[in-house]
């Protein structure tokens, strides 16, 4: 932890702690969008396949369907970009950090993929898991599908500008948007060494792009989110055709 957040926590911790306790106990809970979380977006043999794995905000928590959440509308953006057919998969669940991630795919039967997209960090923050552990936890989870699905590149999505909730009270708010640049610049500088994608949230700076539980992405920040995805890999296809 960055010395700054350290003095923060230990000066703010009487007041971080009982607000912490107060979110947990009155966030409202909404389900997970409906729908099927695999398939193919084309007529034929998919020309590429992709897997996405992440946690609530990659479950489309709040939607309606798959439809309007992240994962088949990025497909669908594929298909058209790259004029081919797309297969895709999710695996997400609400509550998912780096860590549970891991255990998370171990007990999904993955199919094959080219590309991993992971959507993962915001439990990290609630956690207060460090960058190093943060990292850490997804390297092994890239080697670990890798392995098992035959990958051959991943985009990872940073963290949301979490001193953005409105569901969280200050100081609280503040501490977490914090916390949450420290993973999201060591998830940035971490994927630019090993050659990964890495797909920026800052842009969704809009309290108004939130959902109406005041803390997960809205129905108008996916279409963005998704466009901006399928862009970052079909940019990078030399690195995974």
């Amino acid at each position: 932890m960055t010395a700054a957040l350290l003095a923060a926590k230990l000066a703010l911790g009487p007041v971080l702690l009982p607000q912490a306790r107060w979110v947990r106990r009155t966030a409202l809970r909404l389900p997970e969008a409906e729908g099927p979380r695999d398939g193919v977006v084309g007529e034929g043999k998919p020309a590429m396949r992709v897997l996405v794995v992440g946690d609530s905000s990659a479950a489309g928590v709040g939607l309606p369907d798959q439809a309007q959440a992240l994962a088949l509308p990025m497909t669908h953006r594929l298909h058209e970009q790259l004029g081919a057919t797309i297969g895709w998969q999710l695996v997400a669940q609400t509550g998912t950090d780096s860590a549970d991630a891991k255990q998370l795919v171990q007990r999904a039967p993955l199919y094959p993929a080219d590309v991993v997209v992971t959507v993962l960090g915001v439990n990290d923050v609630t956690a207060q898991r460090t960058a190093a552990t943060y990292v850490g936890q997804l390297t092994a989870l890239w080697h670990d599908l890798r392995q098992r699905t035959g990958a051959k590149w991943a985009v990872f999505c940073g963290l949301p500008p979490m001193g953005l909730l409105t569901a969280v009270p200050q100081p609280l708010r503040w501490y977490l948007g914090r916390y949450s640049d420290w993973l999201d610049e060591a998830l940035q500088r971490w994927a630019a060494g090993h050659g990964f994608g890495f797909c920026s949230l800052r842009w969704a700076a809009d309290p108004k792009l939130l959902s109406h539980d005041g803390f997960h992405p809205g129905p108008a920040l996916y279409p963005a989110w998704s466009e901006k995805l399928a862009g970052i890999i079909a940019a990078n296809r030399e690195r995974w055709a």
